[in-house]
């Protein structure tokens, strides 16, 4: 399995006749490691993971207690809210934010994402790896491959047929096709089995089923099959509706490097294609702290509740250096990120 990214070491010199890409985030790095800010919250994450899961099986029990109603429904959307925090202690377990023992760290991320969520830790693992060490690189990122939406004027001018007309209107679709995120995850997640080694698949295939089985029966024996089904809509929905949230601030509209230009540093590549979210504790708590992206791509292994520590540190080093450092508000940064897939698509609405 893909081991998760640290990023608390200087990255690899990228060309012979070029600087070393840490230079720049070297001074950072050492701040940072001083004022102990690389340190793991074992008790913080503990007290994060009860309360998560007493939440959780609170839940689950009130489904069961409330019987066959249409009131049942009212129990999806706080189901959702509930699970987007599983979704988010699973990421911070692949960063090993929560411990540097990897198979501690798996164990938690398969609990967390397999079991409790039905997507795959492994394939998300994978794929999100691969998208911190190279954030909106139009070659190596996954997270900006032509797929639904496409993120370039290049990607936008090879759209045909009905591809073409979702281009087109990108912007607009964007939040009602996250909707469906939350049962793409799963589908993604069960054909990424046929990749892993066998033991690996044995272990997540295993906890995969579990979860679609004890879902399943939950549902089907505290509710008629059509509340049921109305049930698992809606909870589905609002769950990757609300990933959609976490995630749509962090990358989209940022700057795309050039595969055949020139090649930033571990700083610059960060910094440059990340934004921030300004907000409180109630937006740290809402966006699992990926509100600081920043931050979180520079120094992914970081505990969660470090990352606001950091973000003053950071701010000063790219001040220092002159290069932008992106933040708004959660409401602005929606806006930026819809604003560029509509100026993608624009060129497919005026011909």
């Amino acid at each position: 399995m893909p081991e998760p990214i640290t990023a608390v070491a200087e990255p690899r010199r990228e060309a012979r006749d070029a600087p070393a890409p840490g230079s720049e985030f070297a001074p950072l790095l050492r701040t940072v490691r001083g004022r102990g800010l690389l340190d793991r919250r074992h008790g913080w994450y503990a007290r994060a993971i009860t309360t998560n899961a007493l939440a959780l099986a609170g839940l689950v029990a009130a489904v069961a207690l409330a019987g066959d109603t249409w009131w049942s429904l009212l129990l999806a959307p706080v189901l959702a809210l509930f699970c987007a925090r599983t979704a988010f202690i699973g990421h911070d377990a692949g960063h090993l934010q929560i411990t540097g023992a990897r198979r501690t760290a798996r164990v938690i991320g398969l609990v967390h994402g397999n079991l409790l969520l039905g997507m795959s830790y492994a394939w998300w693992n994978d794929k999100h790896n691969r998208h911190h060490a190279n954030p909106n690189h139009i070659d190596k990122d996954p997270d900006v491959v032509a797929d639904v939406l496409v993120f370039t004027g290049e990607q936008a001018a090879e759209r045909s047929g009905f591809r073409r007309w979702l281009t087109r209107n990108q912007s607009w679709l964007f939040f009602p096709l996250t909707l469906l995120e939350g049962v793409a995850l799963k589908v993604h997640g069960f054909r990424y089995l046929r990749r892993q080694p066998a033991r690996e698949r044995a272990v997540e295939g295993v906890l995969l089923a579990v979860h679609v089985i004890a879902y399943s029966i939950l549902l089907l024996t505290a509710l008629s099959p059509g509340k049921a089904l109305a049930f698992a809509a809606l909870h589905q929905a609002l769950f990757g509706l609300h990933l959609g949230m976490a995630f749509a601030p962090n990358h989209k509209g940022m700057e795309m490097p050039d595969p055949n230009g020139e090649r930033w540093g571990h700083l610059r590549r960060q910094v440059l294609t990340s934004r921030n979210v300004r907000g409180g504790v109630l937006i740290d708590w809402f966006l699992g702290g990926l509100n600081y992206q920043i931050e979180h791509h520079l120094f992914p292994s970081m505990a969660r509740p470090h990352l606001r520590l950091a973000r003053p540190l950071v701010r000063a080093r790219c001040a220092e250096l002159g290069i932008p450092y992106a933040e708004t508000g959660l409401v602005d940064s929606y806006r930026q990120a819809l604003r560029h897939l509509h100026e993608v698509g624009e060129p497919l609405r005026t011909r």
